[in-house]
């Protein structure tokens, strides 16, 4: 199946799967992964949470950069844990786990 998905100018390649994160936003231009699904409301398509970072030109997930700009009603006292949680739920620190394939 084939999906076009619209990439940042700025992008980082997409690295191979299994290589760190580079923020290159594929994967979750692509699909929103089980916490994208929760914060989107959906299963296909970018997910809603992904936003671009101008200064270190890449993306990241905002449910770890600012957690309550997706969800107002979270209390402060439980940003940290949010990010964490997010984390974890994102599999930060594993790797490139997309095998999807970018065409020229």
């Amino acid at each position: 199946m084939q999906q076009l998905i619209h990439l940042h100018p700025a992008a980082p390649d997409k690295p191979v799967s299994g290589r760190p994160c580079n923020g290159c936003g594929v994967c979750c231009l692509a699909e929103p992964c089980p916490l994208g699904q929760l914060v989107s409301a959906k299963r296909q398509g970018a997910c809603r949470a992904l936003r671009w970072d101008e200064s270190a030109a890449r993306y990241r997930c905002g449910m770890v950069a600012n957690p309550r700009e997706l969800m107002p009603w979270l209390p402060r006292s439980t940003e940290v844990l949010a990010r964490r949680l997010a984390l974890r739920w994102i599999g930060a620190a594993q790797g490139c786990d997309s095998y999807a394939e970018l065409l020229g």
